[in-house]
């Protein structure tokens, strides 16, 4: 969707799809560990501890943080840390890989990938506007894949989608505004970057008559983040979404509780379902992407992802709507935050 207002541009789907790989077990709890468990680590560093037996991490029905590995001997290192394991077929690395395969032979406009760490598996969807030689290409790449990757095909359309959440104004372009962030003394705004490609001047009404500021920097595709510089020292620029004040910025897990504020459709909750996803716009492709099931719609482009005081994302693109549901993408605000070295307050 961009879901920034009166975009004229090619539409492509994509829908995030959830699934449980067979043959995958939970594993040595730590009650079940055969010694006293070990001082706590972070998930990271069990990760970065394991190699590669290690398969990613996600949180389950009850927000318990669940790390997959690769074998048994794994699990109970997994459970002497602490941690619930389940033993998977394909590691964090393997699913990489998948992904970086995908990136060179199937960036096909109205298709996505992202990892799935749940179901252990790259999910590859697909729209209705790919032709049958397009379609032959894309199950060709993913069949050379095997067990590590699964195609879905999916309804509606993606697009690029164009305080926090707040409606902000260009050209001819309504979009939302993500977080207020700052450099010292100075104060600017994050939103996606295919909205920051729409001008350099912001307003805050759609007649232009109250300047925000000026755009700074944008970039996309490849990422979706635009920064922009408040020029006008009569407006407040808090650090919060609505009334929800934001302190930081993390990067979501899989299975994580998460909102999302636009101007269109206000506030929508849902879940993390995939992350490191690359989705295939008509203007190119933007990687890293985080996936869920919040629904977005046109107006909402750029407009915060967040739990709580945490900040995850900004809103890219996705499918349906919030009357029907639908898929969201979301720039990860960690990577923005460092580029443009400016931070949460």
């Amino acid at each position: 969707m961009s879901f920034g207002k009166n975009q004229r541009q090619r539409t492509v789907v994509l829908l995030a799809a959830t699934g449980l790989l067979g043959g995958g077990f939970l594993a040595a709890t730590p009650a079940q560990a055969a010694s006293a468990p070990e001082a706590p680590l972070s998930v990271a560093g069990l990760q970065q501890k394991l190699g590669d037996r290690a398969a990613g991490s996600y949180l389950d029905g009850r927000g318990h943080t669940v790390v997959a590995v690769t074998d048994s001997s794994a699990a109970t290192e997994v459970a002497r840390a602490g941690r619930t394991a389940k033993v998977v077929a394909h590691s964090a690395t393997a699913l990489e890989q998948a992904t970086k395969a995908l990136d060179s032979t199937a960036r096909i406009p109205g298709t996505s990938w992202s990892t799935e760490y749940r179901s252990n598996q790259v999910v590859v969807t697909y729209d209705s506007t790919l032709t049958t030689s397009e379609l032959a290409r894309l199950k060709k790449a993913v069949g050379a894949l095997g067990s590590v990757a699964r195609l879905e095909k999916t309804t509606g359309t993606l697009r690029p989608t164009g305080s926090g959440g707040d409606a902000i104004f260009a050209a001819s372009n309504r979009c939302s505004l993500g977080f207020n962030v700052r450099s010292g003394e100075t104060y600017y705004l994050l939103t996606a970057g295919h909205c920051g490609n729409l001008a350099s001047d912001w307003y805050t009404n759609s007649s232009h008559g109250t300047v925000l500021g000026v755009r700074d920097g944008t970039s996309f595709p490849t990422n979706d983040y635009a920064i922009v510089r408040y020029t006008n020292t009569s407006l407040s620029h808090p650090g919060s979404v609505g009334d929800q004040d934001i302190v930081s910025a993390a990067d979501p897990a899989v299975g994580q509780a998460v909102s999302r504020r636009g101007s269109t459709t206000g506030i929508h909750t849902g879940s993390v379902t995939g992350v490191n996803a690359t989705v295939n716009y008509s203007q190119g492709s933007v990687y890293g992407l985080i996936r869920t099931n919040v629904c977005a719609e046109p107006g909402d482009s750029g407009g915060p992802l967040y739990q709580g005081t945490v900040a995850y994302g900004l809103t890219s693109g996705g499918n349906g709507n919030c009357s029907t549901g639908g898929t969201t993408y979301y720039q990860p605000v960690t990577e923005a935050l460092s580029v443009y070295g400016v931070q949460i307050f």
